[in-house]
């Protein structure tokens, strides 16, 4: 507010001079030009007091008249003349006023000074995005999904202009700013008690590193997540300790190497990291044998890395003739049906379209599809704005670099445990992923669930962790009934619970709960503010465990559940 305030002065500072010149002058006239009285006689000139009335409202064109008597012909001349130039004085702050207002500098200090008051007024824990291109707006269009708040800083004022057409129910406020500067991530919160995390989005390495350097610095308390693309820059990020780094290339790979070996183990992890409340994604079996990769950049790279697995052969095609040194290496772009060929497209069983242009991917894929119908194409799609295209073609598995971002982000940043499970899915055998996989499909009508830990604590779950307190059996089956009828089970599954650093996963209904515990959980949206009254209000979980409903009272039945309970 003091920027704003002493900007103004310093743009309006000639202006204001220029009318208190011009009123002085003016009032100074009227004590020196003598007047006259009713009977024409000379009168003595007006003293400062009256001097000063008269020509505050007559510069303000209020006009009262000529008080406290009639002026002399001296007196009326030169009040013509204070007319003439407090008129020419005020025009001049008019349209210094109306210029400074239309200042680009003095609107982002506006801009800025109002975006500082509501963040320092955020009361609840948020999150501050760098970067709000296309993966920094699914990862805030999935916070505000799930109920966190989150501050967005973005140095393209358009995209941040485009965010008011977006519906969030959180107080979001956003700046169009460079956050690689301190200034700017310390307006923007990243030293605030409630910021839970930074995440460095943006999609330029140079600036999530120098993102994650400044918040490491200024408060390395919080975490930091980056988005990186050059494993030169991911080096560099650890080595001063940034807490989750994000490849987009080596986290794809990963997967498409887990789909080959263990292909309902990548199904089920798919499920759990998906953005919640989208489509469940659709099934992927690549198979085994000879495959073809077209593009040996940084993605090419990790998919040549993490395919050396047993039972597949790699085949390189690359414009520059860059390649593994033990792999076969074609030259050319795989746009050419020669160059395919060559690579041995007919015996092949997949393809990866990897460069970084999304027109020859589909090139790439539509080549080698036409070619061999039945081989298995991954494409890499580099823009979203290329979504109908990707879709029209419907290559079997596709890459696309933002969602793969956004879902590692928000698996890190809101369920913590997730992380620990999903090692243990890549270690469980085929049957037992496949069975959670149809279990989680039939309870979410469709849809990606919500995943989320709790903790059974006096903060987080307290009418729970009085009840454990007071040495009350608290089993899983009691925290998945609905409060507001303790015969149905809510849609939800308990994944893990995490005990004095064992984990338990899949726990059996009748597992007993204890002091501390941790809990991973999927299920719906809406089961998560259902369990969280359970947690919360002693009368709910009262009701869930024993059958009696405490909550008296019309209010609460109208609101809470139905009117007659068991």
């Amino acid at each position: 507010m003091n920027s704003v305030f002493f900007l103004v002065l310093r743009r309006m500072r000639a202006p204001l001079i220029a009318l208190i010149v011009f009123y002085a002058i003016a009032v100074l006239g009227l004590t020196l030009v003598p007047g006259v009285n009713a009977d024409g006689t000379p009168a003595p000139p007006m003293s400062f007091f009256h001097a000063f009335y008269f020509i505050s409202y007559t510069a303000t064109t209020i006009g009262f008249g000529e008080i406290p008597t009639a002026f002399s012909d001296g007196q009326r001349l030169w009040v013509t003349a204070c007319i003439y130039f407090t008129v020419v004085g005020w025009t001049y702050s008019i349209l210094t006023l109306l210029a400074l207002l239309q200042d680009k500098s003095f609107q982002h200090t506006l801009v800025a000074s109002r975006f500082a008051r509501r963040v320092a007024r955020i009361q609840t824990p948020f999150y501050l995005v760098c970067g709000c291109g296309e993966t920094g707006g699914l990862i805030c269009r999935a916070l505000d999904l799930m109920g966190f708040d989150f501050v967005i800083i973005d140095k393209n004022a358009q995209r941040i202009e485009e965010l008011d057409l977006e519906d969030f129910k959180t107080n979001d406020p956003a700046l169009a700013a460079d956050a690689r500067l301190s200034a700017n991530l310390l307006m923007a919160g990243v030293r605030h008690a409630r910021c839970r995390g930074v995440l460095a989005v943006t999609n330029d390495d140079e600036c999530n590193l120098a993102i994650a350097i400044n918040v490491r610095l200024l408060n390395p308390a919080i975490p930091v997540l980056t988005r990186v693309r050059n494993p030169a820059v991911a080096e560099n990020m650890r080595s001063f300790g940034t807490h989750h780094i994000v490849n987009a290339y080596e986290r794809f790979a990963e997967y498409l190497a887990l789909a080959v070996s263990a292909p309902e183990a990548f199904r089920l992890i798919e499920i759990l990291t998906g953005l919640p409340g989208s489509p469940l994604p659709e099934v992927h079996r690549p198979p085994r044998g000879k495959w073809i990769i077209c593009g040996y950049g940084h993605f090419g790279q990790a998919v040549a890395h993490y395919m050396s697995l047993p039972g597949i052969e790699l085949t390189i095609v690359d414009p520059d003739g860059e390649g593994p040194e033990n792999g076969r290496l074609v030259i050319g772009s795989g746009t050419e049906a020669g160059v395919l060929h060559e690579a041995g497209v007919m015996e092949a069983g997949g393809i990866v379209a990897g460069s970084n242009n999304d027109i020859a991917n589909l090139s790439i894929a539509m080549m080698a599809k036409q070619i061999n119908p039945k081989l298995y194409v991954v494409a890499r799609q580099n823009q979203a704005a290329n979504d109908l295209l990707f879709e029209t073609f419907r290559a079997d598995f596709s890459m696309v670099h933002t969602r793969v971002v956004a879902q590692e982000c928000i698996s890190i940043l809101t369920t913590p445990l997730l992380a620990r499970f999903l090692h243990a899915v890549r270690q469980a055998d085929e049957p037992w992923s496949k069975a959670l996989a149809q279990r989680l499909e039939s309870i979410c009508d469709g849809l990606v669930p919500q995943v989320w830990d709790i903790r059974l604590e006096g903060v987080s779950a307290p009418a729970v962790h009085k009840a454990l307190n007071m040495q009350q059996r608290i089993a899983v089956r009691d925290l998945l009934r609905d409060n507001a009828e303790r015969d149905d089970m809510l849609p939800a599954v308990v994944l893990m619970v995490e005990r004095e650093g064992r984990s338990f996963l899949l726990p059996e209904d009748g597992f007993p709960l204890r002091e501390g515990d941790a809990i991973l959980l999927a299920g719906r949206h809406q089961v998560r503010s259902v369990l969280d009254l359970t947690l919360k209000n002693a009368n709910a979980l009262d009701y869930v465990l024993t059958g009696v409903d405490q909550r008296g009272g019309w209010v609460w039945r109208a609101l809470f559940g139905k009117e007659k309970r068991q």
